[in-house]
């Protein structure tokens, strides 16, 4: 039997600290979707991650930075994922719905009840929301094109939230129902 006498490559710094952050990042996602805020500690995501707290503490040096990171991450994700997708303006409103569920919804969601009453939090949420925003804009644009104006995009954003919301409270079929009446309504008050 031969041996291999090849050498794995050694990952760069560069290389391992993306790795170290997108563990915790990862788990921050998870912490806040299972525990939520309140519960979540910045010990519980470095053992979830497999880091070290030392090395949690270099990347995230708050629970706060780590968090909105953490979403931010998740965002920039989900908007690569509506952008590689073909665009479909007849599908337009049901994406942006689709938007506003699983686990980035939900991770968001955590934080941005907690800024309500946690100034920290609140901070550090400014510019995530505006980020949030953007890339909602930017992906709603791309994928109905001009047939929506700005307004229509931002209310169908605020209803999606609103909707989303009062999902949490319903029965998967009685929320299928629901949007099965409403995405339709809805379209036609916002799509030009």
């Amino acid at each position: 039997m031969t041996q291999s006498t090849e050498v794995p490559e050694r990952r760069t710094q560069a290389q391992r600290t993306a790795g170290t952050q997108a563990k915790l990042l990862d788990a921050a996602i998870e912490c806040l979707v299972e525990l939520g805020f309140a519960k979540t500690s910045t010990q519980e995501i470095a053992r979830r991650a497999g880091v070290s707290r030392g090395a949690q503490l270099h990347h995230f040096p708050t629970k706060e930075a780590l968090v909105t990171a953490a979403v931010g991450h998740l965002v920039e994700k989900r908007l690569a994922e509506i952008l590689a997708s073909e665009p479909d303006p007849e599908r337009g409103v049901e994406v942006l719905s689709e938007a506003f569920s699983g686990p980035l919804f939900y991770a968001a969601l955590e934080l941005w009840v907690a800024a309500r009453t946690d100034p920290i939090l609140h901070e550090a949420m400014v510019p995530l929301e505006r980020k949030v925003s953007e890339a909602i804009m930017g992906g709603a644009t791309a994928v109905m094109g001009s047939r929506m104006t700005t307004e229509s995009i931002e209310l169908s954003v605020e209803l999606a939230r609103g909707l989303a919301v009062s999902a949490l409270l319903r029965t998967p079929e009685s929320d299928a129902a629901l949007r099965a009446r409403l995405l339709p309504a809805w379209e036609t008050k916002v799509m030009q």
